[in-house]
């Protein structure tokens, strides 16, 4: 078990893991969402929605980024915690999609769980020490 126990001293290893791995997925997720500017509202995708998913381009990315650098992370996972209650609540109360549905032709909604807990944990625990926010603000 002192295996086990020795692991402790690298939680900073463990948490830049943890943000360049969720930071990546929100970079590119929301990058995807860049197409969502030239698009016109329609009955699939009305106005509202239309311009959630534009707000949406901007801020997965940024809080995307700002997770694989370190910098100003609590607040970046926060945001990106809030966005994830945001499209777990549409995917499970308005879609009315299974956490992870049978048919697996169909996504349910257990990535986006997944991501909340890890940015939840995020803003808990900070970024560790391999980040700018350490050195910027002794963090």
């Amino acid at each position: 078990m002192n295996v086990f126990t020795s692991l402790h001293g690298y939680s900073d290893v463990g948490l830049l893991a943890l943000r360049w791995a969720i930071g990546a997925i929100f970079l590119v997720h929301g990058l995807r969402k860049r197409a969502m500017w030239s698009m016109k509202p329609s009955q699939q995708m009305p106005a509202g929605l239309l311009n959630i998913l534009r707000l949406l381009s901007i801020a997965e990315p940024l809080g995307g980024l700002a997770l694989v650098l370190g910098f100003l992370t609590q607040l970046a996972a926060l945001g990106l915690a809030i966005v994830m209650v945001g499209a777990i609540d549409l995917k499970a109360r308005k879609m009315k999609l299974a956490f992870s549905p049978q048919d697996t032709s169909k996504s349910g909604w257990e990535i986006d769980f997944i991501l909340l807990a890890g940015s939840v944990a995020l803003f808990f625990t900070g970024a560790g020490a391999y980040a700018l926010d350490r050195l910027w603000f002794a963090l």
